[in-house]
């Protein structure tokens, strides 16, 4: 693993620091921590050199394009291309409970739109057989949404980029023009937030049947539940990046580690296990965390 290449977006806190030490510990030739913040970046940095690690750092705004096509061109000049890239970036709304258009904004630009920017970058010098890993929530789950025609259509198997983009831009129409309907949704609170990681999960399967050449994206919901974020949240999606067969590809995950590691440590999980184990599809029936947790 000395020679590959990982990445992982807003890496200077939480779990995305712990997946570089992950990853670092794992012996990742070259691990990229990147921070849209210069000093919180290099402190981070510093951090992880103290305990015998040396990641590389890059200063990245994803919601910048110029940002993210000039670090998708330091990549393929250094390195020749990406093996691993974890998409971690993410914001919560600024209300529990309050939803506004301006915020909205910000969060879906940062949780969603900044996905399709990297996209356009960063897949093209993904390797041959890379694997992405979209950070996502279990607030990505369709079950959030209770209006049947985004459901619908969020859920079909010829889904597009721009279903998704119509659909976030539905939310945003209906905020701003003061029209959301409580009806349409599971819950209220955090809203903007819910809809960005239904958004993700959706584009993950998109993204999986466009990328080609064997690489993978998944979607994974990371928290083991419990509330404030832990060192085993990390443990998945470093899970994700090195260990699971590489033929499961465009899944949402919503698997604590624990279990995860319980289930299908003990042999490799190959696309037909993989069904076996788990007969729903994505965006399907809930499954309960004692099962997995884990959505297909």
């Amino acid at each position: 693993m000395a020679d590959k290449v990982a990445v992982v977006t807003d890496s200077n806190k939480g779990i995305g620091f712990d997946t570089v030490r992950k990853l670092c510990k794992r012996g990742i030739g070259y691990v990229y921590l990147t921070a849209t913040e210069l000093e919180k970046g290099k402190e981070a940095v510093e951090k992880l050199n103290k305990e015998g690690f040396n990641p590389l750092f890059y200063e990245l705004n994803v919601t910048d394009e110029h940002s993210v096509k000039k670090f998708a061109e330091h990549l393929k000049e250094k390195h020749g291309g990406l093996d691993i890239l974890i998409n971690n970036a993410s914001v919560r709304t600024a209300s529990l409970v309050d939803t506004t258009y301006e915020d909205s904004v910000r969060v879906l630009d940062i949780n969603y739109f900044s996905l399709l920017t990297i996209q356009k970058y960063i897949f093209p010098i993904l390797k041959d057989n890379a694997r992405v890993i979209n950070i996502t929530s279990e607030c990505g789950h369709i079950s959030n949404l209770k209006n049947m025609y985004w459901v619908n259509r969020l859920t079909k198997e010829d889904i597009t980029q721009e279903d998704i983009d119509e659909f976030v831009y539905w939310f945003f129409n209906s905020v701003k023009n003061g029209t959301l309907n409580e009806d349409d949704f599971e819950e209220m609170y955090i809203l903007a937030y819910r809809i960005s990681k239904i958004a993700v999960c959706a584009l993950t399967r998109v993204q999986q049947r466009v990328v080609g050449r064997g690489i993978s994206v998944n979607s994974l919901h990371p928290d083991s539940g419990g509330g404030s974020p832990k060192d085993e949240d990390s443990d998945s999606p470093v899970y994700l990046a090195l260990d699971i067969d590489q033929s499961v590809k465009g899944k949402y995950f919503w698997i604590p580690y624990v279990i995860l590691k319980t289930l299908f440590l003990r042999k490799p999980l190959t696309s037909h296990r993989f069904r076996n184990l788990v007969g729903v599809s994505l965006f399907g029936k809930r499954l309960t965390r004692h099962l997995c947790g884990m959505l297909i």
